[in-house]
This record gives structure tokens, C-alpha cells and sequence, in this order.
């Protein structure tokens, strides 16, 4: 990796995302070459295209440069805005995939961000909006990003591959972000879940909760899992049914899981039985990882920590992922930060699998765009 006048050199498509977002934070230009240059249909896809525009629809003075053939792409990120903002995703990913980034963007706007996605609310490959309301939203509070303006709706919902979906995103600035402590994730006192049906019979719903119910019902007895049938105008464009899990503990730390129906026209017909089954089992292997920040939100965590006061925060982690992994790297070149990473295996204390203690000093990251009241 070259480095010139502070822009950072990358090749690939891997990891756009993050590679923007920590430089949209770090003021880092970024340039990224050889995008899917050998490929029958070389450059950017449409739902990175789409990201790009987010990113510049919530920033001010960004200077985004792509060759013709999309393979070459220039970032130089500009302040970050926020304000009263609409978006229409791209239906080949969910709204998932644009909403992690923009909780990581969102506490360090000028202007408390406001913001209307429309797409596809629950696929296969992203984490659902249900999941990331229910886990990222309290990592955010941990930070002290919280209030009433904290806030994750979901207006419609959409399944692939007609989407159809909007959610509402708002979220308050925050000058700082305090340092954590977060090293007992506690036991897990309750599991609450949500299953959905768009376009089916609401009967499906109903048959998917039993299944699920018949495996977690051994290990505890305190579970509820809500419906949410949407009819009409807010049930989107395509039929689909789901299941998303989450697992509180007594130290308030969430764990989740979901499954998602085949996308219409796609795959074989899926039973209600089997994906709520499935879930359950996604459900406890997600709990076996533990720690107290589930696989979805590991980056999340890591990257307000990094961006927090400079005081010394640890967090332990289950099993690291492959993206936190690069994500770390990925810290090192934007931030040159470096985490202690100690490996606490499995014993008396730490049921399930083997841990991970993060620990790191904060650069002392100031929001120095929020307006001054």
C-alpha cells in the first residue's frame, strides 16, 4: 500500500465501504484501483454507485472522480453535513447495508442527521433494519449517543427483489464519545424477536414461532417474539416472511440473529418450520461466541472506541470476524491506531467460545463540524 500527500492507495472492490467511511472521518483522501477490473462486467455495481451518491448527499465539498469504465475511483471527502436527507437505495442490497455506515457517520455531522431510506429492508445478505435497531442502537448509547432524536423506524417494509421499503433514521451529534468498559457480558435473561410477513398469508408467521419456540424453550423460558403483518401500501413490492432473534442479557448486552425467506423467483420455496428452526440454531451459535458486542456490530464498536476521548476503553469480543479483522487493518492506515488483543479462552468465567479483550487509548476524535450554540 503506497502512501502519497496522505491519500491512500488501495486495489479491489473488498471493503469499499469501509475504506470511504474511514476516510469521510479521517479527512484521508482515498483512491481505489482495479475494481472488479478482470470481470465480464468491470467497475463499480449499482449499489456501490448508489453508497457513493449517499455519501455525498450527506457530505459537503466531496470531490468523487470515476474513470469511464468505473474501475478507478478518487474520494477526497469533504465536512460532513447531515440535516434532513432522502435516499433511495439500491434493491440488489438492503437498506442494511447503507444503514452501517451511516451509524458510524452519523454522531459526527454539523446538523443532527435526519434521514429517509427507501429499498429493501430484509434480505440474505445484510443485517436487517429490525437487528440493527435492536443491537446497534444501544452500542450507540454506551458511547452516550442517546436521547429522544436517537431513533430507527420502520415505515414499510420491502423484500427482495422489489424492495418497496422506508425506514427513518435520526441521530444526535455528539461533540466527544466517552470511553467504554465493556468486559462481563452477563447471562442471558430474556429473548425477544420479531417475525414479519409481506405478501403471504399471516399464517406463516405463526407456524415460524412454534418451531423456533420448540428449540429455545430448553434453555429459557422468557421469550416473545412479536408479528408484524403489514398489509397494503407498507407491505412493499414483493412477498417474503422472516425471523429476527435477540438475545438481552443481564448486563445489557444484545445478541442477534435472523433468517430471511428466498427472495421470489429464487431458489427453492422455503418452510416456515425450517427457517424458524434455523434461527433458533443461529440464535445459540451467535450466544456459544458471546461477548458483549454481537458479530454484526464488532466494526461499530471498535471504530467509536478508536474515535473516543483519549482514555483507555476494552471491549470483549467473541470470535474476531474476517471484516473486523481487515476493519483493524484498515484503523491502523487511516488512524494509526493499534489494539491490545488478548485472547481469553473459554473457562469457568467465559462460557462458549474462546474471547477476545480489545483494549485501546482513543485519539481524542473532536467533532469539530457541529455547529456552536
Amino acid at each position: 500500500m503506497a502512501t502519497q500527500a496522505h491519500s491512500l492507495s488501495y486495489a479491489g472492490c473488498n471493503f469499499l465501504r469501509q475504506r470511504l467511511v474511514l476516510s469521510t472521518l479521517s479527512g484521508r483522501p482515498v483512491k481505489i484501483r482495479k475494481i472488479r477490473a478482470r470481470d465480464d462486467n468491470p467497475g463499480l455495481r449499482d449499489f456501490e454507485a448508489s453508497f457513493i451518491r449517499l455519501l455525498d448527499k450527506i457530505t459537503n465539498g466531496s470531490r468523487i472522480e470515476i474513470n469511464q469504465t468505473g474501475t478507478t475511483l478518487y474520494y477526497q471527502p469533504g465536512l460532513l453535513y447531515g440535516g434532513s436527507v432522502e435516499h433511495d437505495c439500491s434493491v440488489l442490497r438492503g437498506i442494511g447495508y447503507y444503514l452501517e455506515s451511516l451509524l458510524c457517520l452519523a454522531p459526527f455531522m454539523k446538523h443532527p442527521l435526519r434521514i429517509v431510506l427507501r429499498g429493501v429492508t430484509n434480505d440474505q445478505v445484510d443485517p436487517s433494519v429490525d437487528v440493527l435497531k435492536a443491537t446497534a442502537l444501544p452500542i450507540l448509547k454506551q458511547f452516550g449517543i442517546d436521547g429522544e432524536s436517537l431513533e430507527l423506524k420502520i415505515v414499510r417494509r420491502g423484500m427482495p427483489p422489489g424492495g418497496g421499503g422506508e425506514v427513518i433514521f435520526s441521530c444526535p451529534i455528539r461533540k466527544v464519545l466517552k470511553p467504554i468498559q465493556l468486559t462481563d457480558p452477563g447471562k442471558i435473561k430474556r429473548i425477544r424477536g420479531c417475525r414479519y410477513s409481506v405478501r403471504v398469508s399471516p399464517q406463516m408467521a405463526n407456524r415460524i414461532v412454534d418451531s423456533a419456540r420448540s428449540i429455545l424453550n430448553k434453555f429459557i423460558p422468557d421469550i416473545y417474539i412479536y408479528t408484524d403483518h403489514m398489509k397494503g401500501v407498507n407491505s412493499g413490492k414483493s412477498p417474503g416472511f422472516g425471523l429476527s432473534l435477540v438475545a438481552e442479557t443481564t448486563n445489557g448486552t444484545f445478541l442477534s440473529a435472523e433468517l430471511t425467506s428466498n427472495p421470489q423467483g429464487q431458489g427453492a420455496a422455503v418452510l416456515p418450520e425450517d427457517l424458524g428452526r434455523n434461527c433458533a440454531k443461529l440464535l445459540l451459535e451467535e450466544i456459544y461466541r458471546g461477548g458483549c458486542v454481537d458479530s454484526t456490530n464488532q466494526s461499530l464498536a471498535l471504530l467509536f472506541m478508536t474515535l473516543g476521548q483519549q482514555d483507555v476503553s476494552k471491549v470483549l469480543l467473541g470470535p474476531l470476524s474476517p471484516y473486523t479483522i481487515e476493519f483493524l487493518r484498515h484503523l491502523k492506515s487511516f488512524f494509526q491506531i493499534m489494539f491490545k488483543i488478548e485472547t481469553k479462552p473459554c473457562g469457568e468465567e467465559l462460557k462458549g467460545g474462546d474471547k477476545v479483550l480489545m483494549t485501546c487509548v482513543g485519539i481524542g476524535f473532536s467533532n469539530l463540524s457541529k455547529t456552536l450554540k
